[in-house]
């Protein structure tokens, strides 16, 4: 399952289609609450780890900045940006225009493809007029759920929001509820774990829909930080041409699975 996975994963990303001289005050991002394996999580020493959390110090490195990562809950996250509660958003956040209408963000880190898992049961038909009548897991306030709404909900499905990832994971486990959908390389991890290994398997990619699902992920700013914009922008595109993203995404094993800034 775990080669399938990943030739599905290497498939949907390929179809997805300056260092400051001197810091600036502490820059304070938020991620959410939930734990967000393999982006974003703490260890039990209560410190922060992932491919996300990393990404962060190398970009504040990069602008010459100190950095500090917070956690606040997903649904709220938008909000306490423009209560100015922290700087930025960096928690995996797609790019869509409908938050564009409220926030800004910064050039694209990473994309990587959305799928719906469900327990083992060999029954690959996750369209929407097959899944009619079943519920379907999805964090709350994410493109995932908005999908869920837009496509399979007029099918009959039933949408059963969570506010924390690893919630509705519990649910699926447990049969509280008959399928999930979120990020590809999030629900990888989750199979990969003793509990997703036992009880469920990947279904498939969902067709791309980027007025839903957005145009990749980048730090969620306020609309009046264009500094910030611009010099996260510049410390993006010096790490993509030193090969920075190739080279951590091949770290935790998901050399392929995303897309990444181009180097060029």
């Amino acid at each position: 399952m775990e080669m399938n996975f990943r030739r599905l994963l290497v498939a949907a990303a390929a179809a997805l289609t300056i260092g400051a001289t001197s810091a600036r005050a502490d820059l304070v991002f938020a991620t959410d609450t939930s734990a967000y394996p393999p982006f974003t999580s703490r260890n039990a020493a209560g410190e922060w780890e992932g491919w996300e959390y990393e990404f962060m110090n190398a970009l504040c490195a990069e602008m010459n900045e100190k950095c500090t990562m917070i956690a606040i809950a997903w649904d709220g996250i938008i909000p306490a940006l423009l209560e100015k509660k922290m700087d930025g958003i960096l928690g995996s956040m797609s790019i869509t225009d409908k938050r564009k209408e409220v926030i800004d963000f910064s050039d694209m880190y990473y994309n990587s493809a959305a799928v719906i898992i469900g327990a083992k049961n060999g029954d690959m038909d996750f369209s929407p007029e097959h899944l009619s009548g079943k519920t379907i897991g999805v964090q709350g306030a994410t493109i995932h759920q908005n999908y869920i709404d837009k496509y399979y909900v007029p099918k009959g499905a039933v949408s059963k929001a969570y506010q924390k990832q690893d919630e509705a994971n519990a649910d699926l486990a447990a049969g509280r509820v008959d399928y999930l959908m979120a990020d590809g390389v999030a629900l990888r991890d989750y199979l990969m774990s003793d509990e997703g290994k036992a009880c469920c398997e990947l279904k498939g990619a969902v067709p791309d829909d980027k007025e839903v699902l957005g145009y990749g992920v980048g730090v969620g700013l306020r609309k009046e930080d264009t500094a910030l914009r611009d010099k996260i922008n510049a410390a993006i595109k010096s790490l993509a041409a030193k090969g920075y993203f190739e080279e951590l995404t091949k770290k935790y094993g998901l050399d392929g699975l995303m897309t990444l800034p181009p180097r060029g």
